[in-house]
């Protein structure tokens, strides 16, 4: 009932506004001094800015891949149905997950759901042009993933491999000898088994990805704040009646608090929350009472960030990976890929968890990359040996600790807010998907593409972790 009241309310502002219009010839023009005053919420860069919002039918918190692509999902499907307002901390991104990730695709999961969701994920930047815009550049990259298994774990990636195509991704399973042959600068000391992605997989830009989310979004009428959430406002509601609550004691969530770039605080009154602010989202949950309470909020988001390096390293050596070479798997955890053609690769490895680094900086621990990686790399692959690291840079994971694995759907205590996080590194490929599936839940009441029950709150709730086997 609230959200349609708004837009009626809306209809009725701008028919309002439209017969106003018919009579500016005895008005005076508003001056283009005056009319900046009244504009706040994004960055220059952005282009023209945006009308800030007090009231919105739906918020969505953080405006990274996943924010973007719900924004996107919502104006696509309602455009004048709802108002959608996206707050964003970081206008520039700078330090934002999804643009520092190295932008993989690949159906190779062990959970039917990632499976399903990055299937969907590359047949909509197969199309993007239709989706996003003629001028949308992905610079995909279809050279596949190449998971590598030692005989510890053929018989899991045997496994993986037939639900995979089962589904509709196209890989194939290929021995040590097979391995060698496709590829011949592979070492395949210790290797029982490979599984190699022919169809769908590869790598893309994620900076232009989210761009374009943004400016299609923005072009079907999403508001864009510029903005760090600093709390909620609550109104209580004595009707609503949840289990482990006193009967009369429920406070649903209202209004959210934005600190604006200039220091300034202002509201936002909401009929939805959408909660996506990736690494920081078990953050904005505390702020929400969310694993502070009792009862249903006696349980935490369980989100919060890990620093992972990416090395951009040079090697010149001979029988080198060539220029339709996977992003490789090692069974350590070692992955590598191409980047360009001057012998240039990305690599990276994620630490164990003793070795999880602090997360108050981006600094880069090159010493990792010594110990860690570069003996692997090497042990791989001859050439590597030579390698030299020739850039670097460090990004956070919004990373589930549960079960490493992203939380869709509504929140079991607050009836307005909706989760969209957690995704431990495999989100930006998934965000076609994810904000699809956010607009279903919010249009059509519930998931009508694939569904993703299963990697709701409510598994948290009663313990049941849904792991994947495939984490990169």
């Amino acid at each position: 009932m609230s959200r349609t009241f708004n837009i009626l309310k809306t209809d009725l502002n701008k028919f309002t506004d439209k017969f106003k219009s018919n009579k500016t010839s005895t008005q005076e023009e508003i001056s283009d001094e005056e009319k900046l005053k009244r504009f706040e919420g994004c960055s220059s860069h952005d282009g023209p800015q945006d009308i800030f919002q007090t009231h919105c039918d739906v918020l969505v918190i953080g405006g990274g891949g996943v924010g973007s692509s719900v924004a996107y999902w919502l104006k696509q499907r309602a455009r004048d149905g709802l108002n959608v307002v996206v707050v964003e901390r970081d206008s520039t991104y700078e330090r934002a997950s999804s643009v520092l990730s190295v932008g993989g695709l690949r159906q190779q999961f062990s959970l039917p759901e990632n499976i399903q969701m990055s299937l969907y994920g590359a047949d909509f930047m197969r199309d993007v042009k239709e989706h996003l815009g003629d001028d949308v550049e992905l610079n995909f990259t279809p050279h596949g993933y190449l998971v590598l298994a030692s005989e510890e774990g053929a018989e899991t990636l045997t496994r993986n491999s037939k639900l995979q195509n089962e589904l509709g991704a196209r890989n194939e399973l290929l021995n040590a000898n097979q391995l060698k042959a496709k590829f011949p600068w592979i070492n395949t000391d210790g290797i029982v088994l490979g599984c190699h992605g022919l169809e769908k997989e590869g790598w893309f830009d994620p900076w232009a990805l989210l761009m374009a989310y943004k400016k299609r979004a923005k072009e079907y009428g999403a508001h864009f704040v510029n903005g760090e959430v600093v709390g909620f406002e609550m109104k209580d509601q004595p009707d609503i009646i949840v289990r482990g609550n006193t009967e009369g004691d429920y406070q649903a969530l209202d209004k959210v608090v934005v600190k604006m770039a200039d220091g300034e605080t202002r509201t936002i009154k909401f009929a939805i929350c959408v909660l996506a602010a990736g690494a920081y989202s078990g953050n904005i949950a505390r702020m929400a009472n969310i694993g502070m309470g009792k009862g249903l909020l006696a349980f935490p988001l369980p989100v919060e960030p890990r620093k992972r390096y990416v090395y951009v390293i040079n090697t010149q050596g001979t029988n080198a990976p060539g220029l339709g070479t996977p992003l490789t798997v090692d069974p350590c955890g070692t992955y590598f890929r191409r980047d360009g053609l001057g012998g240039n690769y990305l690599c990276g490895r994620s630490p164990t968890c003793e070795q999880e680094p602090p997360v108050d900086n981006l600094d880069v621990d090159h010493e990792y990359f010594e110990t860690d990686i570069w003996p692997s790399l090497a042990n791989r692959c001859q050439a590597f040996e030579s390698a030299k690291v020739v850039n670097c840079w460090a990004g956070y994971y919004e990373y589930n600790v549960f079960d490493e694995n992203g939380i869709i759907g509504a929140h079991p205590y607050y009836n307005n807010m909706l989760i969209a996080t957690g995704f431990s590194g495999h989100g930006i490929q998934q965000t076609p998907a994810v904000g699809r599936a956010i607009s279903e839940l919010i249009i059509d009441g519930q998931f009508r593409s694939i569904d993703l029950t299963r990697l709701g709150f409510d598994r948290i709730v009663v313990d049941r972790p849904m792991f994947e086997t495939n984490i990169v």
